[in-house]
């Protein structure tokens, strides 16, 4: 998995069914701690009984990649791959580390700084998320993989579908016919869905 964006993981799954949650939450003034296991959008470390196993993780680029930062401390580029080797095993507090060491060294790289926010996402600091989306969105407002990303976690984390709408219909706004674009529609329509569908009880 490509650490762009978490929404085409996401895109994948049901957005009716996860939103739908999501407003029976929002209705019933509830604040569960997760959705659904079997639709989960939860940050890793919430416990959803997902019991699927992390991808391996590439040891040797992992050497590699360390030999290069040790050999020249401030090649950013080698810092971004490797948080982004970490990010496609899954180890995200790896990747944390590794994707704040390269935008020490080039703070001015709007896609480290989304991948270093979706990472905040998966090791539950929602908040801190967020804040990320938002400085990569000052480096670059027309960032559609940052709106994606940061309507999802409005959407999940935050339960803020009001939020999530409008960073959705920004995506479509600005690249109707891009991956962004197509998942942005998707997640519009399953907030539509879901609201045509009534009050659904939480967890259902």
């Amino acid at each position: 998995m490509r650490p762009d964006s978490i929404a085409f993981a996401v895109a994948g799954m049901c957005f009716g069914i996860i939103l739908g949650w999501v407003i029976g939450v929002q209705q019933a003034g509830l604040r569960p701690a997760a959705p659904p296991a079997a639709t989960s959008a939860a940050p890793a470390g919430e416990g959803t009984g997902n019991a699927r196993q992390a991808p391996p993780l590439d040891e040797a680029r992992v050497q590699s990649l360390l030999t290069v930062i040790k050999n020249d401390p401030k090649n950013a580029g080698a810092a971004v791959q490797l948080a982004n080797t970490y990010f496609d095993a899954e180890q995200y507090t790896d990747a944390i580390k590794w994707y704040e060491e390269s935008l020490r060294l080039d703070l001015a790289n709007p896609d480290a700084s989304t991948d270093l926010g979706i990472s905040y996402y998966y090791t539950g600091q929602t908040d801190r998320a967020l804040r990320q989306f938002e400085q990569s969105l000052k480096l670059d407002p027309r960032h559609t993989k940052t709106m994606l990303n940061q309507g999802i976690v409005l959407a999940f984390g935050k339960q803020d579908l009001a939020g999530a709408e409008a960073a959705w219909k920004q995506v479509v706004a600005l690249a109707p016919d891009s991956l962004e674009g197509q998942a942005a529609r998707r997640a519009l329509e399953g907030i539509k869905a879901g609201h045509a569908g009534g009050v659904p009880t939480p967890g259902s």
